[in-house]
């Protein structure tokens, strides 16, 4: 069992598995007492006058204690994560880190900017870790990339992947969590999804280019497909012939 987690884990690509290690790392440090979450969540005052810049980066780490909704939302990540830096992302880790710099940097401005906005600064004011929306955001981009993929909740009924996170929404509604932290990571999600596959087809013009000093941190492997030797044009097989 041991060896199979371990085969598991080894085979996470890169920036998968280092997330996922740094946010298991910081929950149990949390719930050892080891690490204070008072150091790590999400404060624009302490950010802004005492110039606590990790708080924009660990409030992504921690998921609160480790619980039945810990481990919803481990399987979440370790799937969803996965699942777009192998298809989606294959062999361009620097534009995944990438979606996930502009992700967290549009999550931490919605609430920045929202907790100066009578009426609902309460609302943002109480979203102090942004983990949760980060991971939903991961599930929106890759339904949105992978319509059309039946899948089956809780085997109650079956829905096409387009609609995965208004079906988590609707579950943690029904369950008592907050649906904010669902909804904010459906915005960053597809803000991200109509810059970089709606807007590109539209205008020819693709706004989130990954920079180049970003792509200077990843050794980019080049995806290599398979096809016959020496064999320009392949006729098709005898079945896939149309009649005369």
């Amino acid at each position: 069992m041991a060896q199979a987690v371990e085969e598991w884990y080894k085979q996470m690509p890169i920036i998968t598995r280092s997330y996922l290690t740094a946010v298991i790392v910081t929950t149990i440090g949390c719930s050892l007492d080891i690490i204070s979450p008072y150091k790590l969540y999400l404060n624009p005052n302490l950010v802004m006058k005492n110039y606590q810049l990790w708080r924009l980066i660990t409030n992504f780490l921690y998921f609160r204690k480790m619980d039945l909704n810990f481990l919803f939302h481990m399987f979440f990540l370790a799937r969803y994560c996965k699942l777009l830096e192998e298809n989606s992302f294959r062999g361009r880790a620097a534009d995944f880190f990438y979606m996930l710099l502009f992700g967290a940097t549009v999550l931490t401005g919605i609430v920045l900017v929202g907790g100066m906005i009578p009426y609902v600064s309460e609302s943002f004011a109480r979203v102090i870790f942004l983990s949760n929306s980060l991971t939903f955001m991961m599930v929106y981009v890759w339904s949105k990339q992978n319509p059309y993929i039946h899948m089956s909740f809780l085997g109650l009924f079956t829905f096409t992947a387009a609609y995965l996170p208004w079906v988590l929404l609707g579950f943690s509604v029904l369950v008592g969590a907050s649906a904010w932290v669902d909804l904010l990571g459906m915005i960053a999600g597809h803000a991200y999804y109509f810059l970089e596959d709606v807007y590109p087809r539209m205008t020819s013009r693709r706004p989130l280019r990954t920079p180049g000093f970003i792509k200077s941190l990843f050794a980019e492997e080049p995806v290599v497909m398979a096809r016959p030797a020496n064999v320009r044009f392949a006729p098709p097989p005898v079945d896939d012939v149309p009649p005369n």
